[in-house]
């Protein structure tokens, strides 16, 4: 197959990335399960945007301390700067976001100094992903892929030309493009308790040790601190910041409070295992009890509804938390632009690192900067397109990738704990 632009992974890095490329392109968007199960469309909380001129500077310090100011000051600039154009953009494409009257509703959530995301009830990302989707399938110029593993890079002479991938029956076809996109998400299928959808496996990070792509702050991953504590298996149950920001408090076994909630998400984790190490106690709790029922239930009617389903009733008792595996804010190496080491090759969104939030994420700041430097992304792309003209189309040997996934995910966790050793 051939095609002006691949964009591998359909979160909102990857379709509104699609959704700002012009459309006298032919673009392939291909995404490892089904197109809905992305984590963008698990975000809850919110969206952040600079309010007005007066709150740049709280903003970008909250962004700043958050990260432990080992961000990239260019990068924040750029993201705070261009919030208001993304929102704009997202609303022009029928994203409904909570408002008073005519004007936007502000909320909260730990770390940020004054409330500025923007939401749509609990499920923001759902609101948002699935409006960019929608609007991607009907781009006549834009070919959407399910159930598609890229397995490999198709490069010569540090140039990228493609990939090579497979379907669920494990047929393999190669997909050679002027220019390659990555925005394949998370890493959180590598580990065992996480939010994320297991089959986000770090496939990008493993593809760029291969290649030789440069990689940055790869053990700068986050922990969230209140995930719904169960003994079942599988996906982890997030319960958004936004619920602490309007007032959800933490207790431990007596019912007393131990942390301030709206500190930075690896203080507040940290502290939640500090309390269950003392206790002995596999969770701690979470009261929402200063939150009115009917603000619980229109703001939080996800929240509530699932936490019902497992047996809490939020509005009359407190429920069981614990952190889990959530954010990775380390990635492929990418410059503003979301360009990695590898010419013709892009990288955006939760995949990419251009150093927005430091060693930890400021909340409701991932929708955001996924967003801004995926839009950069397509922008530079058209700034000096050329067609490719590399490559000798090859046969594809398949027995090559026998048991790639395991050998995978081995190389992209070896590599994260050789960075943690050498960072000790």
């Amino acid at each position: 197959m051939k095609t002006d632009i691949i964009i591998v992974g359909c979160g909102v890095a990857g379709l509104y990335c699609a959704l700002n490329l012009p459309k006298d392109k032919n673009i392939v968007v291909v995404t490892k399960d089904e197109a809905s199960k992305s984590d963008s469309y698990l975000a809850q909380g919110g969206i952040c945007v600079l309010r007005d001129e007066d709150d740049y500077t709280a903003f970008y310090e909250d962004t700043m301390r958050a990260g432990h100011y080992e961000n990239n000051p260019d990068s924040v600039e750029i993201m705070i700067r261009s919030s208001r154009e993304v929102i704009n953009d997202l609303v022009s494409f029928g994203v409904c976001f909570e408002r008073d009257g005519e004007e936007f509703t502000y909320t909260r959530e730990g770390a940020h100094s004054r409330p500025r995301i923007l939401f749509h009830e609990d499920e923001t990302g759902k609101e948002i992903t699935s409006h960019l989707l929608e609007t991607a399938k009907n781009r006549k110029n834009v070919t959407l892929i399910e159930n598609f593993t890229m397995v490999d890079l198709i490069c010569e002479d540090n140039s990228c030309c493609g990939i090579i991938g497979h379907d669920l029956g494990g047929n393999y076809t190669s997909i050679y493009a002027d220019y390659t996109v990555l925005a394949t998400g998370g890493i959180g299928g590598l580990f065992e308790h996480s939010t994320n959808y297991r089959h986000l496996t770090g496939d990008a990070l493993a593809l760029a040790l291969k290649y030789g792509i440069k990689l940055q702050h790869i053990d700068y991953i986050q922990i969230h601190p209140t995930t719904l504590y169960t003994k079942k298996r599988g996906r982890e149950f997030l319960i958004s910041e936004s619920v602490r920001g309007e007032g959800a408090v933490l207790l431990n076994s007596k019912g007393e409070r131990f942390v301030n909630e709206l500190l930075p998400r690896d203080v507040v984790a940290n502290a939640i295992f500090e309390e269950m190490k003392r206790e002995g106690s596999k969770h701690v709790w979470l009261s929402l009890a200063a939150i009115p029922d009917e603000e619980i239930k229109s703001h939080f009617p996800h929240i509530y509804r699932h936490c019902l389903d497992e047996g809490y009733d939020v509005t009359k008792e407190s429920i069981p938390v614990v952190p889990s595996q959530h954010y990775f804010m380390g990635g492929i190496d990418v410059d503003r632009y979301s360009k990695t080491s590898m010419n013709r090759l892009y990288a955006v969104g939760e995949t990419a690192c251009n150093g927005v939030h430091g060693r930890n994420r400021l909340a409701s700041n991932s929708l955001l900067e996924s967003l801004v430097f995926s839009k950069r992304a397509a922008r530079h792309i058209m700034s000096g397109y050329t067609e490719m003209a590399m490559c000798t189309e090859t046969t594809v040997d398949t027995s090559k990738y026998d048991g790639y996934q395991e050998k995978y995910k081995q190389a992209v966790l070896a590599a994260i704990e050789k960075e943690k050793q050498s960072r000790e």
